[in-house]
């Protein structure tokens, strides 16, 4: 008689979770709480899906800086170009751009949760949604099912809970897994955003909202101390700054500033492939062409215009000086400000706004090659409600369809 398998939570890792088991022969129930299932999918990478990263697995592990280890084994057991040639058996041909990203060709998310549907169907999964579900039911300590919010138990031979983090709530993803695990005795590591814009002190970065930078460092530091240093691009807003190189350093970032005192700043270099030296030279160039200009004019080959008074003023230096009377020493200052543009980070958007969360179950108390809880026999966790979070790039998505993986598979095969 085969097993029956519950997965609470339609996202990407409850969906391959249930898909797994189903194929591994186990009736599956998939309940998810919205009214369709992938909703979170639906607006990852920007709309698109950046279904996983084409890297090597130890550049895979490397980029899952919370808790990369854990992932190990069920990594290796279903790896990014098995994701990749499950989508392409369902017909979502995929393609590799910049930085190993990994997209349908097709550039639409709606694709990729069409195709894990169209497969669950296919298999016969049951899948309810509007079904929110409130306990988990434990006898003698193994899992015996669950109890909806609306008052129903429901029975089951193993229970997989992947209900996602507590970042875009609007997805379905608030929290609600937390509480469960809890409520049966695991440890809840407190969560953070990870993935989130940054909030500056600075009041001109209102005035540059909307300007996107490419090919600059960014150094986050603690103290006047170097955390962590980045390479590639970011966008400012009207409350601070984000995009892939902020984003990347927002989990660190959050790590500082939440409880703490410590001075969190940004550190931009706007011209990190020049010496001081070179830069410098590059400075005289440009004064000698404008040299009877004012000195906001003659920075219009060396930054965007939004950024030339703010980086004056950085350099305390006035816009309307005329070239030709700027001293060395203010060259100086103004080629220190090209590379040391500095921001003071005060806090990170909400969690609401975070793209992944961090913090979550314990990873201590789940086996790392089937998902199993090590307290609860025939529960399984998955996906972002487990401490586990990742760069931008697929990560994210690689991890929860390795452990749904893991969970679907190991559900249906243990007695």
């Amino acid at each position: 008689m085969s097993r029956h398998v519950l997965v609470i939570g339609a996202g990407p890792a409850g969906m391959m979770a249930a898909i797994k088991a189903a194929e591994n022969g186990a009736e599956v129930e998939l309940l998810e709480k919205m009214k369709k299932p992938g909703r979170k999918m639906m607006i990852t990478g920007k709309g698109r899906c950046n279904i996983t990263n084409a890297a090597d697995i130890t550049e895979i592990l490397r980029n899952i800086h919370g808790n990369g280890a854990f992932l190990n084994s069920s990594l290796r057991a279903f790896d990014n170009q098995d994701v990749i040639h499950f989508f392409e058996e369902q017909g979502v041909p995929t393609k590799t751009e910049r930085g190993g990203r990994v997209f349908p060709v097709s550039d639409k998310a709606q694709d990729v949760v069409d195709a894990m549907v169209h497969r669950l169907h296919e298999l016969g999964v049951k899948i309810e949604t509007d079904i929110a579900v409130r306990d988990l039911l434990i006898q003698d300590g193994h899992i015996g099912g669950i109890r909806t919010s609306a008052g129903a138990a429901v029975k089951a031979d193993a229970v997989i809970v992947c209900v996602g983090g507590a970042s875009y709530p609007g997805t379905g993803s608030t929290g609600d897994g937390y509480a469960m695990a809890a409520s049966v005795g695991h440890t809840i590591v407190p969560i953070r955003p990870s993935l989130v814009p940054l909030e500056t002190e600075e009041e001109w970065v209102k005035d540059v909202q909307g300007l996107s930078l490419r090919n600059i460092r960014g150094t986050l530091l603690v103290n006047g101390e170097k955390i962590q240093e980045l390479f590639g691009e970011m966008l400012f807003t009207h409350f601070g700054v984000t995009g892939p190189i902020i984003l990347s350093m927002s989990r660190m970032a959050s790590r500082y500033l939440s409880g703490s005192d410590a001075l969190v700043e940004l550190c931009l270099n706007l011209k990190p492939a020049l010496t001081p030296e070179q830069l410098d030279a590059r400075i005289q160039r440009d004064f000698g062409k404008y040299s009877r200009k004012q000195l906001r004019n003659a920075m219009i080959d060396l930054l965007p215009h939004k950024l030339i008074e703010p980086v004056l003023d950085y350099a305390y230096l006035q816009p309307d000086k005329p070239v030709h009377q700027v001293t060395v020493k203010e060259r100086h200052r103004l080629g220190d400000a090209l590379q040391h543009l500095t921001l003071t980070i005060t806090e990170t958007r909400p969690i609401a706004e975070a793209i992944v969360t961090a913090g979550g179950v314990s990873v201590k108390e789940i086996n790392p090659k089937t998902m199993e809880s090590k307290l609860v026999s025939g529960l399984y966790f998955a996906g972002e409600v487990v401490d586990v979070d990742a760069y931008t790039g697929g990560y994210n998505l690689q991890a929860a369809f390795s452990m749904g993986a893991a969970a679907g598979t190991w559900s249906a095969w243990n007695d």
